[in-house]
């Protein structure tokens, strides 16, 4: 095969419409605008979310609540999640990133206690509950909060 023998897959090249060039083209007169009105003229339509006046939906429906952009958002792991480590292994963000553990670090790590710890371990998280912590000494390892 040749570079000049290549072809698009069949219809897939579609033929541009062209607009306002007489009757004979299905597409004169009113360029497929319709007759008069705002969408016809130069430089018309309206934005998006725009209802012709009437109050937009986003303003009609009840807001509730308050999002503080502020907040601390903590990235959560189990200690279950981390037994299929080995004993005596340093965890921080970016092992858990790399293990799939976390998607994001956000503001750091937040350990808790779901699941049962039977490895040694250090682990390095920005914040723990102290269930965690009690089950981590337990099975042998240590806390560190960075």
């Amino acid at each position: 095969m040749k570079i000049h023998e290549l072809t698009p897959a069949a219809d897939s090249n579609k033929a541009v419409k062209r607009v306002g060039r007489g009757h004979g083209s299905g597409n004169g007169k009113t360029a497929g605008k319709g007759h008069k009105g705002q969408n016809a003229r130069s430089g018309g339509g309206v934005r998006i979310g725009f209802e012709g006046g009437q109050m937009p939906l986003a303003r009609r429906i009840p807001k509730r609540g308050f999002n503080n952009i502020f907040a601390t958002k903590y990235a959560i792991v189990n200690v279950g999640d981390l037994n299929n480590l080995e004993n005596g292994t340093v965890v921080d963000a970016a092992l858990l990133k790399a293990l799939g553990l976390i998607k994001k670090e956000y503001d750091g790590v937040k350990v808790l206690a779901g699941g049962e710890l039977t490895v040694s371990l250090t682990v390095k998280a920005a914040k723990f509950s102290q269930s965690a912590v009690e089950k981590i000494e337990k099975a042998g390892g240590k806390t560190e909060v960075m």
